[in-house]
């Protein structure tokens, strides 16, 4: 069983940045990938940022420029650097991790953008 802690949440004001941390209880250079989704108030939760394995990444059309994911493999931690951040990105942010034989979510963490 893999435990993910989530850190970094909070209230900032609009152009203002956050950084998420998500450290693993297992070896993060086992995962297929490992990132960041978002679940606003009574939408469904979509994928914010990924890196694979291989260290390929992918973001959604939404982050791109103003995010960035990063790893820290003998850490076993994932950070999310979320810059120029504005209203629309108010949501709950979840790390994921997909291992070979299960995938696994953290509690989640709110990222509030407001003046």
């Amino acid at each position: 069983q893999v435990q993910l802690v989530e850190s970094g949440g909070g209230l900032v004001q609009p152009g203002g940045s956050l950084r998420l941390s998500c450290a693993s209880s297992g070896r993060i250079i086992s995962v297929i990938a490992m990132g960041w989704y978002l679940q606003a108030p009574g939408k469904q939760r979509e994928l914010v940022a990924a890196i694979t394995g291989g260290g390929t990444t992918t973001y959604a059309d939404s982050v791109k420029g103003r995010f960035s994911l990063s790893r820290d493999n003998a850490r076993n931690t994932v950070h999310l650097q979320m810059n120029s951040l504005k209203p629309e990105d108010t949501a709950v942010y979840y790390c994921n991790a997909e291992y070979p034989h299960a995938r696994y979510w953290g509690q989640g963490t709110q990222v509030t953008v407001s003046s």
